[in-house]
Protein backbone atom coordinates (compact mmCIF):
# COMPACT_ATOMS: atom_id res chain seq x y z
CA UNK A 1 0.00 0.00 0.00
CA UNK A 2 1.39 3.26 -1.09
CA UNK A 3 1.42 5.96 1.30
CA UNK A 4 0.83 9.21 -1.25
CA UNK A 5 -2.83 8.81 -2.38
CA UNK A 6 -2.82 12.09 -5.22
CA UNK A 7 -6.34 13.09 -3.95
CA UNK A 8 -5.15 15.76 -2.26
CA UNK A 9 -3.18 17.45 -4.93
CA UNK A 10 -5.11 20.03 -5.58
CA UNK A 11 -5.84 21.34 -1.91
CA UNK A 12 -9.02 19.11 -0.78
CA UNK A 13 -8.95 15.91 1.20
CA UNK A 14 -11.17 13.36 2.52
CA UNK A 15 -12.20 13.65 6.18
CA UNK A 16 -14.38 10.95 8.18
CA UNK A 17 -16.64 12.11 10.30
CA UNK A 18 -20.26 11.31 10.40
CA UNK A 19 -19.80 10.86 6.96
CA UNK A 20 -17.19 11.02 4.51
CA UNK A 21 -16.83 14.61 3.53
CA UNK A 22 -14.32 16.27 1.11
CA UNK A 23 -12.97 19.84 2.17
CA UNK A 24 -10.63 22.25 1.55
CA UNK A 25 -7.23 21.83 3.34
CA UNK A 26 -7.64 25.71 4.81
CA UNK A 27 -10.58 24.31 6.53
CA UNK A 28 -11.26 25.01 10.25
CA UNK A 29 -11.43 21.35 10.74
CA UNK A 30 -8.30 20.48 9.38
CA UNK A 31 -6.98 23.31 11.57
CA UNK A 32 -7.93 21.45 14.66
CA UNK A 33 -6.77 18.19 13.56
CA UNK A 34 -3.48 19.77 12.82
CA UNK A 35 -3.01 21.68 16.15
CA UNK A 36 -4.02 18.47 18.13
CA UNK A 37 -1.77 16.54 15.91
CA UNK A 38 1.23 19.17 16.72
CA UNK A 39 0.32 19.02 20.30
CA UNK A 40 0.91 15.25 20.56
CA UNK A 41 3.82 15.40 18.69
CA UNK A 42 5.40 17.53 21.34
CA UNK A 43 3.95 15.89 24.02
CA UNK A 44 5.55 13.05 22.19
CA UNK A 45 9.07 15.08 22.21
CA UNK A 46 8.67 15.21 25.91
CA UNK A 47 8.25 11.61 26.80
CA UNK A 48 11.61 10.85 25.01
CA UNK A 49 13.60 13.61 26.75
CA UNK A 50 11.85 12.09 30.04
CA UNK A 51 13.63 8.37 29.12
CA UNK A 52 12.22 5.19 29.17
CA UNK A 53 11.80 4.83 33.04
CA UNK A 54 10.67 7.90 34.08
CA UNK A 55 7.36 7.55 36.09
CA UNK A 56 5.34 10.26 34.52
CA UNK A 57 5.90 8.09 30.57
CA UNK A 58 3.03 5.94 30.69
CA UNK A 59 0.98 8.70 31.49
CA UNK A 60 1.92 10.55 29.25
CA UNK A 61 1.85 8.18 26.24
CA UNK A 62 -2.12 7.67 27.78
CA UNK A 63 -2.21 11.22 26.76
CA UNK A 64 -1.32 10.82 23.69
CA UNK A 65 -3.63 8.15 22.90
CA UNK A 66 -6.14 10.42 24.20
CA UNK A 67 -5.24 13.00 22.29
CA UNK A 68 -6.24 10.95 19.25
CA UNK A 69 -9.41 10.16 20.95
CA UNK A 70 -10.21 14.02 20.93
CA UNK A 71 -8.94 14.07 16.90
CA UNK A 72 -11.77 11.09 16.74
CA UNK A 73 -14.33 13.00 18.61
CA UNK A 74 -14.38 16.29 16.47
CA UNK A 75 -14.67 13.55 13.33
CA UNK A 76 -16.32 10.24 13.25
CA UNK A 77 -16.09 8.52 16.84
CA UNK A 78 -14.45 8.90 20.15
CA UNK A 79 -13.99 6.92 23.71
CA UNK A 80 -12.92 10.42 25.15
CA UNK A 81 -14.91 10.89 28.25
CA UNK A 82 -15.40 13.17 31.52
CA UNK A 83 -13.36 10.42 33.10
CA UNK A 84 -10.42 11.45 31.31
CA UNK A 85 -10.46 15.45 32.43
CA UNK A 86 -10.96 13.63 35.89
CA UNK A 87 -7.80 11.65 35.17
CA UNK A 88 -5.90 15.04 34.39
CA UNK A 89 -7.40 16.56 37.41
CA UNK A 90 -6.16 13.96 39.97
CA UNK A 91 -2.61 13.66 38.09
CA UNK A 92 -2.94 17.85 38.98
CA UNK A 93 -3.51 17.52 42.29
CA UNK A 94 -1.10 15.00 43.21
CA UNK A 95 1.83 16.85 41.63
CA UNK A 96 0.66 20.34 43.37
CA UNK A 97 0.66 18.68 46.59
CA UNK A 98 4.58 18.46 46.51
CA UNK A 99 4.72 21.73 45.30
CA UNK A 100 4.63 25.31 46.53
CA UNK A 101 1.37 27.39 45.78
CA UNK A 102 2.86 29.29 42.80
CA UNK A 103 2.65 33.19 44.20
CA UNK A 104 4.20 34.86 40.46
CA UNK A 105 4.93 34.17 37.09
CA UNK A 106 7.49 32.39 35.99
CA UNK A 107 10.03 32.27 32.37
CA UNK A 108 9.00 29.16 30.82
CA UNK A 109 12.11 26.97 30.83
CA UNK A 110 14.31 25.48 33.50
CA UNK A 111 15.20 22.05 32.63
CA UNK A 112 14.90 20.66 29.26
CA UNK A 113 12.03 18.43 29.58
CA UNK A 114 10.11 21.73 31.68
CA UNK A 115 10.72 23.70 29.30
CA UNK A 116 9.29 21.29 26.76
CA UNK A 117 6.07 20.82 29.00
CA UNK A 118 5.92 24.71 28.37
CA UNK A 119 6.14 24.31 24.49
CA UNK A 120 3.29 21.17 24.95
CA UNK A 121 1.44 23.89 27.12
CA UNK A 122 1.38 26.56 24.32
CA UNK A 123 0.66 24.31 21.92
CA UNK A 124 -2.18 22.71 23.79
CA UNK A 125 -4.03 26.53 24.09
CA UNK A 126 -3.23 27.28 20.55
CA UNK A 127 -5.49 23.71 19.92
CA UNK A 128 -7.97 24.74 22.39
CA UNK A 129 -8.49 27.89 20.63
CA UNK A 130 -8.92 26.47 17.15
CA UNK A 131 -11.48 23.53 18.97
CA UNK A 132 -13.39 26.96 20.44
CA UNK A 133 -13.66 28.52 16.78
CA UNK A 134 -14.48 24.57 15.72
CA UNK A 135 -17.17 24.67 18.12
CA UNK A 136 -19.02 27.66 15.85
CA UNK A 137 -19.07 25.52 12.72
CA UNK A 138 -19.20 22.00 13.54
CA UNK A 139 -20.15 19.60 16.62
CA UNK A 140 -17.22 19.74 19.01
CA UNK A 141 -18.05 16.92 22.09
CA UNK A 142 -17.85 19.20 25.73
CA UNK A 143 -15.24 16.37 26.84
CA UNK A 144 -12.56 17.52 23.97
CA UNK A 145 -12.88 21.39 25.15
CA UNK A 146 -12.20 20.43 28.73
CA UNK A 147 -9.66 17.99 28.67
CA UNK A 148 -7.33 20.30 26.37
CA UNK A 149 -7.70 23.42 28.85
CA UNK A 150 -7.08 20.67 31.54
CA UNK A 151 -4.01 19.32 30.04
CA UNK A 152 -2.63 22.95 29.69
CA UNK A 153 -2.82 22.91 33.25
CA UNK A 154 -1.52 19.70 33.94
CA UNK A 155 1.63 20.34 31.33
CA UNK A 156 2.33 23.33 33.26
CA UNK A 157 2.21 21.84 36.96
CA UNK A 158 4.35 18.75 35.43
CA UNK A 159 6.62 21.47 34.39
CA UNK A 160 6.90 22.90 37.90
CA UNK A 161 7.28 19.64 38.87
CA UNK A 162 10.33 18.38 36.92
CA UNK A 163 12.30 21.65 37.71
CA UNK A 164 11.75 20.84 41.33
CA UNK A 165 13.00 17.54 41.20
CA UNK A 166 15.86 18.94 38.70
CA UNK A 167 16.81 21.47 41.49
CA UNK A 168 15.80 24.46 39.21
CA UNK A 169 13.70 27.87 39.55
CA UNK A 170 12.65 29.45 37.09
CA UNK A 171 13.69 33.31 36.95
CA UNK A 172 10.31 35.38 37.87
CA UNK A 173 8.94 37.36 35.30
Amino acid sequence: MKIYTRTGDTGNTQVYATQTLRVSKDDILLDTYGDIDELNSHVGLLVCLLGEDHEERPFLEGIQRTLFQAGFAISASSTLTPDDVTTLEKAIDTHSENLPAPTQFLLPGGCQAAAQCHIARTVCRRAERTVTRLAGHHTVPEAVMAYLNRLSDYLYTLARTLNAQAGITPAPV
